[in-house]
């Protein structure tokens, strides 16, 4: 069973994790004279291989931080309603999402794609569809396969996917910690670039109800959860807590329309 609040699901423990410099000096236990010729012929070596130094350090230091921060799709394809979770919901309720996976991640392509079939299926209960699936694999260094709202700003901007996006990560450096967080609409006016986004960790259980219960978050734009038996938006996700109300549905379709996230098509 998993704990939910205001869009975000099993609250864990961070680990905590620190990294220690240790700085070494060195003491000068004599001092050596020149005469003033010798002095300013030995200050203006010093000032050559000085001014050597900080042009080579400029020339590296951003190769190297470019290297590290490497973000690229490697490969993209897109599945159609009838390869995700069928057909049957009425035109104007249609719903395009986007998956990202990574090389060497922790979420295989199956089962990102099996978690994602599920919460469609259960949304299917309010006449929606997932008329669309983009699944794209990223190779990225491994600091961007946690959420980490300053690195997970830098890769949603340098990706740039279409909304909602479904982001399949290993784990979770924000405190609290949570195994699934949503940011719709209203909780992203400081972290712009993670509007319609949901993070699902590896550590998340019952995996398509976390998605489902998520996507509801996003697409109502709203953190809310309710007390109804067997409700989808309990706080605690579990696998009995599937279902929708008819209000639900309701503002699940409109505030889904209005932003943009549920289109009719041409």
């Amino acid at each position: 069973m998993s704990r939910s609040r205001a869009g975000f699901l099993s609250v864990r423990p961070a680990k905590a994790s620190a990294t220690h410099r240790r700085g070494f000096g060195k003491g000068i236990g004599s001092r050596v004279w020149f005469s003033m010729p010798a002095r300013c012929a030995t200050m203006k070596r010093v000032m050559r291989v000085l001014g050597s130094s900080c042009l080579a350090a400029l020339s590296v230091g951003p190769a190297v931080a470019q290297e590290d921060s490497t973000i690229r799709i490697v490969e993209r394809f897109t599945l159609a309603a009838e390869q995700i979770a069928g057909t049957g919901a009425p035109a104007e309720n249609r719903m395009a999402l986007t998956l990202v996976y990574f090389n060497a991640g922790a979420w295989s392509l199956d089962a990102a794609l099996d978690a994602t079939r599920g919460a469609a299926r259960l949304l299917k209960q309010c006449g929606v569809v997932a008329a669309r699936l983009e699944a794209v694999r990223v190779d990225a260094p491994r600091k961007y396969q946690f959420l980490d709202t300053p690195v997970s700003r830098e890769l949603a901007r340098s990706l740039h996917l279409a909304k909602p996006t479904l982001y399949f990560v290993t784990d979770t450096r924000q405190k609290p910690a949570f195994d699934a967080e949503a940011i719709g609409r209203a909780n992203s006016r400081t972290r712009p670039e993670l509007a319609d986004t949901i993070w699902i960790t590896r550590a998340a259980r019952n995996v398509e109800i976390a998605l489902a219960h998520e996507l509801v978050h996003v697409l109502t734009d709203d953190g809310a959860h309710v007390d109804l038996p067997a409700n989808l938006m309990r706080a605690q996700t579990a696998p009995a807590n599937t279902h929708l109300s008819n209000t639900q549905c309701a503002q699940l379709r409109t505030v889904g329309a209005k932003n943009g996230l549920l289109r009719t098509p041409r």
